[in-house]
């Protein structure tokens, strides 16, 4: 974050890519869905929402962005029988992550067993999807929400690239 004090453009572009990107599908796909009276919208959020990871502000405000328009949209919209999901996805390996010395060993899911996991809640339709390590994390937040920050303030200084 103290290398972004002066980037509020990075900011205003992932709310545009992640949030209004996003919205905008959204709400051009659900005049349709309320007529048919039928539909799932599934949003790939991020594990770092629930956990709050620190590095990520900007990209997890947008993902946290659309997640609360989901849960909103989805008691407005149940009676349409209009579904919505968040996945809260974890990392996982891809090209993309290729070049991020710090993830070569970091633990992601394979594309296979990613798309499983969109399969599912096609199936299954859940609110929401979130790993262990995600709800044990949420958790401690709501119970101990100092004691959330400080283990995460913890991994924060000890990993490659905090300035600590």
């Amino acid at each position: 974050l103290a290398r972004s004090f002066d980037r509020l453009h990075d900011f205003e572009r992932t709310m545009q890519l992640n949030y209004f990107g996003a919205l905008r599908i959204t709400l051009g796909l659900l005049p349709r869905m309320q007529k048919e009276r039928n539909g799932h919208i599934i949003h790939i959020s991020s594990v770092g929402v629930p956990v709050h990871s620190p590095r990520f502000s900007a990209y997890l405000a947008s993902k946290a962005a659309f997640d609360e328009f989901s849960r909103v949209a989805a008691g407005e919209l149940r009676q349409d029988n209009i579904h919505f999901s968040i996945i809260y996805m974890p990392l996982v390996r891809t090209s993309m992550i290729a070049p991020t010395e710090s993830y070569k060993h970091a633990p992601a899911l394979s594309p296979e067993a990613a798309a499983e996991l969109i399969v599912r809640t096609i199936r299954r339709r859940p609110a929401r999807w979130m790993n262990g390590f995600s709800r044990t994390m949420q958790l401690l937040h709501g119970l101990a929400p100092r004691l959330g920050v400080r283990a995460l303030n913890l991994g924060y200084r000890y990993t490659p690239g905090s300035g600590r």
